[in-house]
C-alpha cells in the first residue's frame, strides 16, 4: 500500500479519457456560463437602480443595450449591424469632445 495517489485516468481506454476530458471541459464551460449570467446580472441591476447623471453615463448604458441587441442579430442583418456601429461610434466621438 502506498500514500500516492493513483491516476485514474492513465489505466482507461483512449475513448474514456476523452469523454472524460469532455465531461470535464463541459462542466467548465457551464460553470463559467453560470458565472457570466450571474454577472450579467448584476450589472443590469446595477445600471437600472441608478439613473444616469452625465450623458456620458446615459451613452454607456446605451452602449451596453445596443451591444445585446447587436449579438441578437442574424449574421446577414449588415444594415442593423452597420446602424448599430455607426451609433456606437457616434458615441465614442460626441463622448470624447465633451
Amino acid at each position: 500500500m502506498t500514500d500516492e495517489p493513483l491516476d485514474l485516468d492513465s489505466h482507461r481506454g483512449m475513448a474514456a479519457q476523452k469523454a472524460t476530458d469532455i465531461r470535464r471541459a463541459l462542466a467548465e464551460v457551464e460553470t463559467h456560463a453560470r458565472e457570466l449570467r450571474e454577472r450579467r446580472a448584476e450589472i443590469e441591476d446595477h445600471l437600472l437602480a441608478f439613473p444616469a447623471e452625465s450623458w456620458p453615463e446615459a451613452a454607456a448604458k446605451a452602449r451596453y443595450v445596443l451591444k445585446l441587441y447587436a449579438a441578437g442579430l442574424a449574421p446577414e442583418d449588415t444594415r442593423h449591424r452597420d446602424l448599430v456601429a455607426a451609433i456606437l461610434k457616434d458615441f465614442a466621438r460626441l463622448t470624447e469632445q465633451g
